[in-house]
Order: C-alpha cells, then structure tokens, then sequence
C-alpha cells in the first residue's frame, strides 16, 4: 500500500490542497501527518482526502480540544494524541512529532517497519538496520521554501520526498 506522509502542516492551506490533490491522484491508501496542523480550520482541507488521514500532535499545535472537536467531525480524519503506533497490512508504523530522544528510540527497538516523525522541517529517509526513519519534511515550507511530503511503499518497504 502507499501511504502519504506529511508534517509541519502549519496552517499553510495552499500548500495543504496541493497535498491533497497530489496524494489523492498518487491514490494512496492512507495518510498519516506528523503534527503542527496549527488550527482546527485546516481539518476540513484534510478531510478531502479520498482516504483516512491519521495524526498526531505537534508541539506548536494550539488548542487540542478545538483540533480533536474538528477531527471528530469528519469521517476519514482521525486525531491521536502525541503518538500513533498503525499498522497497514501488518508494516509497523510509530507517528509522532518531534522527541528525539524517543524517536532514536523507537528506532533502534526495531519494533517498528517505520518510524515517521516531523518537527525540524528537515526532509529525510533513513535505513536503521529493518526500521525506516521518515522525515517528510515541512508541507508548509516556510523555512526551507520547498515544501514536501513523502510516500511510503510497504511492498517495496521505501520511502521517497516529493517536493510539490
């Protein structure tokens, strides 16, 4: 399955539908964002996803209560927390933001196929012995100015950035 990957979100929401319309003509099966939507007003734009989009916190992410109320009013869009373990047709999947600590951590258990985190605005692909580290990098683009996502293939077990 392909799942879309996106962090730093940052209530850019040009550059949130242009990710949408990417993921949804790549027709990937899931999307899971790694934190800082910001505002609840950015969950309608990610609700037109033509699939289930899963996220977590980030650390600039303001009102947690307004953003989970937001979540909870769409059908595909599913907040959880500061962490996420998924699993898509059993490729092991951790989500979170930006702990380093615990990121390297959840890296080298080896638990995980993947562990996708955002937060430096740094895109990235790691290979740490079977577990990927993921960096999608910043969809808002703001520091960098080259906004991104990233794809993950869990047949193929890789990961690529995509600048949109």
């Amino acid at each position: 399955m392909l799942v879309g990957l996106i962090s730093d979100s940052h209530d850019n929401l040009p550059m949130v539908d242009k990710a949408v319309e990417f993921l949804n003509k790549n027709k990937v099966g899931l999307v899971l964002h790694a934190g800082d939507f910001i505002a609840g007003f950015v969950v309608p734009h990610l609700a037109r996803l033509n699939c289930n989009l899963i996220g977590v916190f980030g650390n600039n992410d303001g009102d947690h209560e307004l953003l989970k109320k937001r979540f909870s009013e769409t059908q595909n869009c599913h907040m959880h927390g500061d962490f996420a373990s998924v699993s898509v047709e059993g490729f092991r999947i951790a989500l979170l933001h930006g702990n380093t600590e615990l990121i390297d951590s959840l890296v080298a258990s080896g638990y995980f196929d993947a562990v996708v985190h955002g937060h430096t605005h740094v895109a990235g692909v790691e290979q740490h012995g079977k577990t990927l580290s993921v960096n999608p990098g910043e969809l808002c683009g703001y520091l960098s100015g080259k906004p991104t996502v990233a794809i993950l293939d869990t047949d193929t077990r890789q990961a690529r950035i995509i600048q949109i």
